[in-house]
């Protein structure tokens, strides 16, 4: 948790540092990065409490049209996946652009940000994992917080864990989501089913609050801003799962939304995203599934070598904890982040 707090307040000064100085303007000018894609999750008016881990997943409405506003302010054009994919190939200079994705379609999505993205005709990507909008889903990183914030006392198998006071909700939230991170797939399922029955928590129920459904997800599907986009039935961390598992969490995703929409999905998203998620194999399968972008979360711009690596492309995240109006242009700016 220390080391957290010292790598936020880190990040903290290097944002200030560079949203006051000319640094930012001159690296976009100057460099070669063609491109952003943003990750976004969650779009809420929601004040943050004193314990939400997941607050970095939450930008409010106000900070996404701030950043649609200010990227054209710059001189970016918002394009859709298809398009970019096209002017990462281009030997051609063009005008930088940037990507707006949105993973999990959560029903807050539909309330708050797409009347924002309507508003200023801001194309973007929706990632639809299909077994959340059948409310079956986990969104065990969510329920983790939530059981944690509402409980003074933590039930496990091996033994309860005190969480009364901020500090030892978050100690309890750090312990379980890395072992969650580490455990193969089943034993993380186990474990999820363990804590919703301790605490009398409906699992279903839980994807359902937080989640569109079918007919919520059509106005999406029938959007011309939108593109929809596949990211697993189940949102696993497809790196724990045999190919043959692999190949079946991607494929039947699109064929699910393909079935649903009348449209196959050209383009994907791995689950978490980090190396540890997804790595070398994931992408060979995704490529030879025929999509023709795959995102990740590892952070950086987009450049000329990316026409070959097009099934794991970096993206920005628009970090919950870093929503002030002038870290936008350190945001928009790619190169900062790595390539």
């Amino acid at each position: 948790m220390k080391i957290a707090q010292f790598r936020y307040a880190l990040l903290n000064t290097a944002f200030q540092v560079l949203s006051i100085s000319k640094i930012t303007r001159l690296i976009r000018k100057f460099s070669t990065c063609k491109g952003i894609i943003f990750t976004l999750h969650r779009v809420l008016p929601d004040k943050v409490a004193p314990f939400q881990p997941n607050a970095i997943l939450q930008i409010t409405p106000q900070f996404l049209e701030d950043t649609i506003i200010k990227a054209r302010e710059l001189g970016f054009d918002i394009v859709n996946l298809d398009e970019a994919q096209r002017r990462i190939c281009s030997k051609q200079k063009e005008k930088p652009f940037v990507v707006f994705t949105f993973d999990d379609a959560y029903r807050d999505n539909l309330i708050y940000a797409l009347p924002i993205l309507q508003k200023h005709k801001c194309p973007f990507t929706l990632y639809v994992p299909t077994a959340f909008v059948d409310g079956k889903g986990e969104l065990w990183w969510q329920l983790l917080e939530d059981i944690i914030s509402k409980n003074d006392n933590i039930i496990l198998d091996d033994g309860d864990i005190e969480t009364k006071t901020t500090k030892q909700k978050q100690k309890a939230y750090d312990r379980l989501y890395w072992q969650m991170r580490k455990m193969p797939e089943p034993e993380r399922i186990k474990l999820v089913q363990t804590l919703t029955k301790n605490h009398n928590i409906d699992l279903d129920n839980h994807c359902q609050n937080l989640i569109m459904n079918w007919q919520e997800l059509e106005i999406f599907a029938n959007e011309p801003l939108c593109t929809i986009g596949a990211h697993t039935v189940h949102h696993y961390e497809l790196a724990k799962l045999s190919a043959v598992d692999v190949k079946k969490e991607i494929k039947l995703s699109a064929d699910i939304l393909e079935k649903k929409f009348g449209k196959r999905p050209k383009h994907f998203s791995y689950p978490i995203g980090a190396k540890s998620s997804a790595g070398a194999n994931e992408y060979q399968i995704a490529k030879k599934l025929g999509f023709l972008t795959c995102v990740t979360t590892l952070p950086g711009g987009l450049y000329s070598e990316h026409e070959t690596q097009l099934n794991h492309l970096p993206r920005i995240s628009l970090n919950g904890l870093f929503q002030k109006k002038q870290y936008i242009k350190v945001f928009l700016t790619g190169a900062i982040f790595g390539r």
